[in-house]
C-alpha cells in the first residue's frame, strides 16, 4: 500500500525481571529498520566495554541536574545513587522524522512520558505465564544468587500490580507468538490517523484525481 508521511512512536516495553522482555527487545530491534533503542543519560561511570552514545550517554551530575531544571527530560530517576534520563531533544527529533524509539523502562517512567508525551506513547506490558515460570526462568540464567532471586519475585508482584496502566498486555508463554503479538501492535499503531501526518495532503490529491 502507499505509503504516507507519519511521526514516528514511544513504544514501551515493560515487565518483570525474568519476563522475556530483553529477549523480545532484542529480536524486535534486530528484524525491524525503523526502530531504535532510546539511549539514556546516566551520571553513573562506563562499565568496561561500553561506549558513551551507544549504551548510554555519560555526563555528570551537575549537567544532569541543569538538563532537570531546564525540562530536558522526559524521564529521570535515581538508582542506587546514580541518575538515569531519557533526553527529549533526541526523541523529538527521531520522531519528527518518522523513527519509532524503543523504550526498556519501568511502570514510573512510563507514568513520567505519559505525563510529558502521551500522545506519543504506546505502552506493553509483558507477563510471565506463571510465578513458578517466572522463577524457573531467573533460576535458568545463573546470574543471580537465592537471595537476589527472591528480591526479584518480590519485585515482580509490585510491577505486576501496574498492569492496567498500560494499553497492550500479553502473557509471553510462546516466543514466536510474543514476536508477532510486538509486530501486529506496531502494524496497527502505525497506521493510526493521527500519526499519518501526510495522509491529509495525499487524501486531497486523491479527491482531486478522482
Amino acid at each position: 500500500m502507499p505509503m504516507t508521511d507519519r511521526r514516528g512512536l514511544m513504544l514501551v516495553l515493560s515487565s518483570p525481571s525474568g519476563a522475556g522482555k530483553s529477549t523480545l527487545s532484542r529480536h524486535l530491534l534486530a528484524t525491524d529498520p525503523d526502530i531504535d533503542m532510546s539511549v539514556s543519560v546516566t551520571t553513573r561511570k562506563p562499565r568496561p566495554g561500553e561506549r558513551d552514545g551507544k549504551e548510554y550517554h555519560f555526563i555528570s551530575q551537575e549537567r544532569f541536574d541543569q538538563m532537570v531544571e531546564d525540562d530536558e527530560l522526559l524521564e529521570f530517576a535515581t538508582v542506587f545513587g546514580n541518575s538515569y534520563g531519557t533526553p527529549r531533544g533526541a526523541v523529538e527529533k527521531a520522531l519528527g522524522a518518522g523513527r519509532d524509539i524503543l523504550f526498556d523502562i519501568d511502570w514510573q517512567g512510563t507514568q513520567q512520558l505519559m505525563d510529558k508525551a502521551g500522545k506519543d506513547l504506546v505502552r506493553v506490558f509483558i507477563l510471565p505465564p506463571s510465578a513458578k515460570e517466572l522463577a524457573a526462568r531467573l533460576h535458568r540464567r545463573a546470574e543471580d544468587s537465592e537471595e537476589v532471586i527472591a528480591g526479584r519475585m518480590a519485585e515482580a508482584a509490585s510491577e505486576i500490580s501496574h498492569w492496567a496502566e498500560y494499553d497492550y498486555v500479553f502473557i509471553n508463554d510462546d516466543l514466536e507468538a510474543s514476536h508477532r503479538a510486538i509486530a501486529n501492535i506496531l502494524a496497527a499503531e502505525r497506521l493510526r490517523r493521527s500519526r499519518q501526518v501526510g495522509l491529509a495532503k495525499f487524501v486531497r490529491q486523491l479527491q482531486a484525481d478522482l
